[in-house]
């Protein structure tokens, strides 16, 4: 069974008027449409409508509350969003439906609220050729300006697969019969040792609070990197970086 697609399993929301210029000006990215707070006039604006027009992208008003409401960070938009096509973006759900053709390799975040933690694991895991990374609407930061930034970009073009929470995509991927390892300092179990089998999802929790309850109820075995010279962890993507690697390590042996 599939989904029934939300743009927001589509589109990257892209806020601001520089990050959106320059989303129009990056020719690699599809942008499907600019909306502009009604009445926002300036030199700014007129730039963004000008490329805008010079790719045939509509330019759409609104109100201000609406674009707020868009752009999910009434700050920071100025009154100008963006949708841009992420083309490898789908629900978390449609990736399942056909085991033949199903992600292998996946990392799931839960609780990572840290814009540059999001957009430096997703920028490692695109770069390890990591199949799937499952990022949750709600309680992780979302795919905006800020991630993207930490990504250098790759965020638009990431494996990312959405659902509602970590908790739901824990539940679908062990119903799919993929075991679920977690990051831990604490494990007994090295992962350079562990075996992981064909398919299998890798858990990254929040470092203040670490894992939700509802996602370490199924997790399969916890594993931990080997640290010496008395360091105790890893910041959470220099440990993504770490697995993606090891991963990947394995894939070309």
């Amino acid at each position: 069974m599939t989904s029934e697609v939300s743009p927001k399993d589509r589109f990257v929301t892209v806020y601001g008027r520089k990050p959106v210029l320059e989303a129009l000006a990056d020719y690699d990215l599809r942008v499907d449409k600019v909306i502009v707070a009604e009445g926002l006039r300036g030199g700014a604006i007129a730039e963004i409508e000008e490329a805008a027009a010079d790719r045939a992208v509509k330019v759409q008003r609104a109100s201000a509350h609406r674009v707020k409401v868009l752009a999910g960070n009434g700050r920071h938009d100025q009154g100008v969003v963006a949708d841009v096509v992420a083309r490898k973006m789908r629900p978390l759900v449609d990736a399942l439906a056909d085991p033949a053709t199903a992600p292998r390799s996946i990392l799931l975040l839960d609780g990572l609220t840290t814009p540059a933690n999001v957009g430096m694991i997703l920028r490692t895991a695109t770069a390890s050729g990591i199949d799937g990374i499952v990022v949750p609407h709600r309680g992780v930061a979302g795919l905006d300006p800020l991630v993207i930034k930490a990504s250098a970009g790759v965020a638009f073009h990431s494996p990312v697969l959405r659902t509602r929470t970590a908790a739901e995509a824990a539940e679908l991927l062990t119903e799919a019969g993929y075991p679920l390892y977690a990051l831990d300092a604490d494990a007994q179990h090295s992962l350079y040792e562990t075996e992981f089998g064909d398919r299998a999802v890798f858990v990254l929790g929040s470092e203040t609070a670490g894992l939700s309850t509802e996602v370490e109820e199924r997790i399969a075995q916890p594993i931990a990197i080997p640290m010496a010279g008395g360091v105790e962890s890893l910041n959470v993507a220099s440990a993504a970086a770490v697995l993606c690697f090891e991963i990947r390590r394995r894939a070309l042996a």
